[in-house]
């Protein structure tokens, strides 16, 4: 593809990127939608050629594991979406985080990991991490002199994830930002609540994005996978020594059914948006409900933050049910059409018990720091009919 055809598409609406981001047609069949290279090897035209491309002289691909065109093609069409150089994409959203990771931290040196995060996340950090001699230091985002301070001369990286997994915690992207940037070390910002559509860390000045394309990127619920966009020189760094190296390469089915959500990632993203932010002040208003955390209402802590670096607020919700987990357990055992399963951003509606399932990893003083209460609610708002979804949740709250 040309370097003109290339500008043009920066020039493009988040819709038409989503839609032609991969390339358009098959340029040898005419295909219109993406083919699929479901092969493991691929021949070369000579033996100069093959030497040409192992030594990166040449354009070509050699093996799946290293690359693959249908693979290629959704790592170009996220990286347009996030306005970045580069796109790596990875087997699981865990592996794309353990890629940055092990690519940028080497052993004696420290991340600075703003809670909460991810179960996984936070597993890594604390298991896995240790093993490999690299400190996670955990910390409250919300206090930048707290972060600032938590930095010494052997950070090589700051991780936040916004909005936070479970609480919806909402961390200030460029805030978090100018600290790495006067410290010089580069922020990676997990986006996978709120997708390229309503946030865009790069611009706000992060180095790298992650993303769990498990989610809202596929928004179907039949992939496993995870994207890390970044400039050119990290991702070289992360592809060659992290993906070709550890293996976590993603299948070209995978990534054909990951260029499919994406066609319809912004139709899908308004409507859990409305879908979320009415279930958000439906609950708010019930008797049996504590509180309600939604990015999107005024009384959410971080409001404000959201609205800046924010363009829509998603079908995440986070309530609190009055009473104890008993009570909890009763009405998630109570529901019909809410699903009560883990992962997050499907058409179905899906709810869960954080403390007890995403982030059982936390211990019982890490969930109290961290507000990760035992009456937390998760819930990610799908695209079934409003009145019906109301009337699932009213039904099970009757049960306690």
């Amino acid at each position: 593809m040309s370097d003109t055809h290339d500008a043009d598409m920066k020039q493009w609406g988040f819709e038409t990127k989503a839609i032609h981001g991969s390339g358009g047609p098959d340029p040898q069949t005419g295909a219109v939608s993406q083919p699929i290279f479901q092969t493991s090897t691929f021949a070369f035209r000579s033996a100069e050629a093959g030497a040409g491309i192992f030594a990166g002289e040449e354009e070509g691909y050699v093996y799946t594991r290293i690359g693959n065109p249908t693979v290629r093609a959704l790592e170009k069409t996220v990286t347009l979406l996030e306005g970045g150089e580069e796109g790596i994409a990875f087997a699981s959203g865990m592996a794309a985080t353990s890629a940055v990771i092990l690519a940028l931290c080497d052993a004696g040196q420290n991340l600075v990991l703003c809670e909460p995060v991810y179960g996984g996340t936070h597993s890594l950090a604390e298991a896995v991490l240790p093993r490999l001699g690299i400190e996670a230091r955990m910390v409250d985002a919300l206090d930048l002199e707290v972060v600032r301070d938590s930095i010494d001369e052997n950070t090589s990286l700051i991780w936040i994830e916004t909005p936070a997994n479970p609480t919806l915690k909402i961390v200030d992207i460029a805030a978090i930002a100018e600290i790495a940037a006067e410290r010089g070390v580069p922020m990676a910002v997990d986006n996978t609540f709120a997708t390229p559509y309503y946030q865009r860390p790069l611009e706000l000045g992060a180095s790298i994005v992650i993303h769990s394309c498990t989610k809202y990127i596929s928004g179907h619920g039949d992939v496993v996978a995870g994207i890390v966009v970044c400039d050119n020189e990290t991702g070289e760094k992360i592809r060659h020594e992290s993906l070709t190296d550890l293996g976590g390469c993603l299948g070209p089915m995978d990534a054909f059914l990951l260029i499919r959500g994406l066609k319809t990632l912004p139709v899908r993203m308004e409507q859990h948006s409305r879908n979320g932010a009415l279930i958000a002040d439906w609950l708010a208003s019930h008797p049996k409900i504590e509180r309600v955390d939604y990015p999107g209402r005024e009384d959410h802590p971080q409001h404000e933050i959201a609205a800046r670096q924010m363009s829509g607020y998603g079908g995440m919700v986070t309530f609190y049910i009055k009473g104890g987990r008993a009570d909890g357990a009763k009405f998630l055992n109570n529901l019909k059409i809410c699903t009560l399963a883990v992962s997050l951003g499907d058409a179905d509606t899906l709810i869960e018990h954080p403390a007890s399932m995403t982030h059982s990893t936390y211990s019982a003083e890490e969930l109290v720091k961290f507000g990760i209460t035992e009456n937390l609610i998760r819930i990610s708002v799908g695209l079934e009919h409003m009145d019906d979804i109301v009337a699932d949740l009213e039904q099970a709250l009757a049960a306690i």
